[in-house]
């Protein structure tokens, strides 16, 4: 896919700008802004991973896929984070796959480039190592998560998550990606989001959702929303993931 343009004006990624001004200013001629659109590949199990994204708008799912075929979300990147950790690591390559499952637009640099820039700041290290703890931490969540809250929870929270990357009330979240994401079949995530619907917190029609109420997503979901983005806070500087609002203050009761 060809490159529409070269990054220009502060950066949308959270970790681009955590950076300090100089290590920003060695990226930003090589950073190529691209639209990121729904199923396209970013990179395949096993095979070289050519670039790396930083992701402005839109959700890329880390996807490990069985023996027989069947595919299993197990991790989601959004504007906070870096699609391409093996290379922070020193790989060039993860048995995992990622692709995009919220259409929306990002920055891709090449591979070659950024290990280069990698090798030459330890404070570019530090901010990518920083992530790379808190991505570990939101999948320890996820995997308590599913096992101790139902489904209903779960899905306000993954609709929360989407709903900080996506600066937008409005957005694609298809059934297919929620029963991914959530590990169960269709017929719960139309139970999960019929409900929500009902209770007037969300409109879901084909795919797409429209927030209507996230004060009331919160107050639904389980700790978990908060546990993991009080994580990405700590660890990337405390900076919000979308513009804090007053709803997001909610105290929820035990």
């Amino acid at each position: 896919m060809a490159a529409s343009r070269k990054a220009a004006g502060p950066p949308a990624n959270r970790l681009l700008g955590l950076l300090p001004p100089r290590d920003y200013a060695r990226l930003r001629p090589h950073l190529q802004r691209i639209p990121l659109q729904y199923r396209q590949s970013l990179y395949r199990a096993h095979q070289p991973i050519g670039f790396v994204y930083f992701i402005e708008t839109g959700v890329g799912s880390l996807v490990n896929t069985m023996a027989n075929g069947q595919a299993s979300e197990v991790g989601t990147i959004g504007n906070e984070g870096l699609v391409g950790l093996p290379i922070v690591f020193g790989d060039d390559r993860a048995p995992t796959s990622v692709y995009i499952q919220v259409p929306g637009a990002g920055l891709r640099m090449k591979t070659a480039l950024f290990k280069k820039e990698l090798t030459r700041s330890a404070s570019m290290r530090t901010v990518m190592l920083h992530y790379a703890h808190a991505f570990f931490n939101q999948v320890a969540q996820s995997a308590a998560c599913n096992q101790f809250h139902s489904i209903e929870q779960r899905c306000c929270r993954w609709m929360l998550m989407t709903h900080d990357r996506m600066q937008s009330d409005e957005f694609l979240l298809t059934q297919e990606f929620l029963a991914m994401m959530l590990g169960v079949q269709r017929t719960g995530v139309s139970a999960a989001a019929g409900a929500l619907q009902t209770a007037g917190l969300i409109r879901y029609r084909r795919g797409n959702v429209s927030i209507i109420d996230r004060r009331g997503l919160i107050l639904r979901s389980c700790e978990c929303y908060g546990v993991s983005k009080k994580e990405f806070d700590r660890l990337l500087g405390g900076r919000a993931l979308r513009k804090v609002q007053s709803t997001d203050s909610v105290i929820k009761p035990d």
